[in-house]
């Protein structure tokens, strides 16, 4: 009988060794960023705001509480005369001012132009147009406030029997009487409108530019924030 051997008959599989486990690798720790310096903290505030009547500044005014809120916002009513003094004496740190203004010591970038209105009675002649141009006013008394915003040249105009009013406001007031009529921005009729008073576009008439102001020496990053803000920066723009 023949003897078998130990090899594995041909065509078989040779029984697979196990092989020793690898050590699993240790997983590499993650590497710290390093924290992110804090942003600096702004001043607190006030921001005092001048703004000369009929400027309308609401809408920045809102942006600035969405973007800075805890940073305090004062609104200062200035006069177009006071304008300049205001802000070279730092009575208020940026300001919406009536151009033309000194621009001695300052910055000043325009932002709009108000059209010309005539205000007159609301029972006068003049309401039956839709518009008018300077020629519609000859022989009308024309009543200048010492406030006065626009004083164009109108042919032929009357001079009126009495002194100048102190403010537009007054003006407009005298002007209700039929007495005569007063050339402002259309925001100052808006303002001071009356219920007995009634205002037409002047087509030919001057504009009213109005522009930012603020210290041409001024350091100041609220300053520079809330005129970021009035051109249309957004929170992450660039200076």
């Amino acid at each position: 009988m023949a003897k078998t051997s130990g090899s594995p008959r041909r065509g078989g599989r040779r029984p697979v060794r196990a092989s020793a486990a690898r050590p699993a690798k240790k997983p590499t720790p993650a590497k710290k960023k390093p924290p992110e310096p804090a942003a600096p903290a702004l001043p607190t505030g006030p921001l005092r705001l001048g703004a000369t009547p009929g400027a309308t500044p609401g809408t920045w005014i809102d942006r600035w509480h969405e973007r800075m809120p805890g940073t305090r916002l004062e609104l200062v009513p200035l006069s177009v005369a006071d304008q300049h003094a205001a802000l070279v004496e730092g009575g208020v740190d940026v300001a919406i001012v009536r151009v033309p203004i000194d621009r001695d010591g300052l910055n000043v970038i325009a932002l709009y132009d108000e059209t010309a209105v005539v205000v007159c009675a609301a029972d006068s002649h003049l309401t039956a147009a839709d518009e008018l141009d300077l020629a519609d006013l000859a022989g009308e008394v024309v009543i200048v406030p010492r406030d006065a915003v626009l004083t164009p040249p109108v042919p032929d105009a009357g001079l009126p029997a009495f002194a100048p009013p102190d403010t537009t406001e007054d003006a407009i007031a005298i002007a209700a009487t039929g007495i005569g009529i007063v050339i402002v921005p259309m925001s100052l009729a808006r303002l001071h409108h009356r219920k007995d008073t009634a205002w037409r576009p002047l087509v030919d008439g001057p504009l009213a530019p109005v522009a930012i102001a603020w210290r041409a020496d001024a350091d100041n990053v609220l300053v520079d924030t809330f005129v970021g803000i009035v051109r249309g920066r957004t929170a992450n723009s660039s200076r």
